[in-house]
């Protein structure tokens, strides 16, 4: 029995980590190395999983969560963690229960699957495209070196983010040969893109702060934490997964910033009150430097139509109101999601209900399976995307 694994990222190596040692098993990927989108994952420093209870791993999926229930039970985060423990590798958790390798190195991720295909005899075929997938009696594949038939496929060959990783998309024409559909591809875990021109804010970071959005009025986004300017937008924890929620929708969308989430409209304007007091004869941009960063001021004061040279003794009623809505409600205009290329993840894959959840194998395919993020399942940033690789990886060996 032969089996062929498309790709040699997270949910391909974890497949061929579990799949029986009497089985010849081939890893085919175009890359020159295993692992490589795994090097770059939480920064280089690779969110192994997140150590919190399986239901909060099924809740911090975006996109299909039902169908994870099966491979998050089967494999779960902790038996992933003690899957890396019991290969050598120490682990630790941080904040918001993000589980790390202790020694801070994605790269000894990486050495564990290698050991692990060493010990196995698995043969990598490294630098070789899989271009073709034919089923007959067999799986017939052509490559970009030679030709080659296999008994059973795992196709785990990513997304479309970050195609220098080799997640590229280019094995999904040949996905929808073989009968799968293919839900439609967008970036998720990314940068937003907005209206306002936020070039001179590039490298501001906010710590504490409230982002809301909503779309067509109606709220749909309202959590606590950080965030950062780019050139062309915002980015950051909580913006990436407002990213991934807006994947999927449309309508009028308009994002707010509460710089003062934890003081009430009346402290608010307590706090405004008394740095007036103690500033009188300054100018207003002088007079709240201490209520936020110096970055954010003019933008503020501009937002508020507050003239910046305008002295506090003359600032009117009316005026302060203004300020302290704009601190509680700093408005920015949604343009998109930056593109797919500079997403961390992507969002759509194959249809969840052409595969069975309890095995990976395909509904319409004998013999074929899918693990990892070219299934149309997406999850929020935290470590919940390799989880759900690692746990369809494993019940993809194990099926085998």
């Amino acid at each position: 029995m032969n089996v062929a694994i498309i790709g040699a990222g997270a949910a391909g190596l974890m497949a061929a980590s579990f799949i029986k040692e009497e089985y010849e098993i081939h890893i085919f990927d175009h890359n020159e190395k295993i692992g490589k989108k795994l090097f770059i994952t939480g920064k280089g420093r690779c969110n192994i999983t997140n150590s919190c209870e399986v239901q909060d791993l099924i809740e911090n999926i975006n996109t299909n969560k039902y169908f994870c229930y099966s491979p998050f039970y089967d494999f779960t985060n902790e038996q992933v963690i003690n899957f890396f423990n019991s290969n050598g590798l120490k682990t630790k958790i941080e904040r918001g229960n993000r589980v790390f390798p202790k020694s801070d190195k994605s790269s000894d991720v990486i050495k564990v699957f290698e050991k692990i295909l060493k010990n196995k005899n698995v043969n990598l075929h490294l630098n070789e495209q899989v271009n073709k997938i034919y089923k007959s009696d067999k799986f017939y594949l052509t490559t970009s070196i030679n030709k080659y038939s296999f008994d059973k496929v795992i196709i785990a060959c990513g997304g479309k983010s970050y195609p220098n990783t080799g997640s590229d998309g280019s094995l999904y024409n040949q996905i929808t040969r073989l009968g799968h559909t293919i839900k439609e591809m967008k970036p998720g875990l990314s940068a937003i893109i907005l209206k306002e021109n936020v070039e001179e804010l590039e490298g501001v970071s906010l710590k504490n702060i409230g982002l809301k959005c909503y779309i067509n009025n109606k709220l749909i986004f309202n959590e606590i934490g950080e965030m950062i300017f780019t050139r062309k937008g915002i980015s950051g924890p909580l913006v990436l997964t407002l990213s991934s929620i807006l994947s999927k929708k449309n309508g009028d969308i308009k994002i707010s910033i509460d710089l003062k989430p934890g003081l009430t409209d009346q402290k608010l304007d307590d706090r405004i009150l008394r740095d007036f007091s103690d500033n009188q004869n300054k100018t207003i941009e002088n007079a709240i430097s201490k209520i936020t960063i110096k970055k954010l001021i003019l933008p503020i004061l501009k937002s508020a139509n507050i003239n910046p040279n305008k002295k506090v003794n003359e600032i009117t009623k009316f005026e302060r109101d203004n300020l302290r809505k704009i601190i509680k409600s700093f408005d920015l205009t949604y343009v998109s999601n930056e593109k797919l290329d500079y997403a961390i993840i992507s969002v759509g894959g194959v249809d969840v209900n052409e595969i069975d959840p309890s095995t990976m194998e395909s509904k319409l395919v004998k013999d074929l399976y899918f693990c990892g993020e070219v299934i149309d399942v997406d999850g929020f940033t935290g470590g919940f995307n390799l989880q759900f690789a690692f746990s369809t990886g494993y019940l993809a060996g194990i099926n085998i």
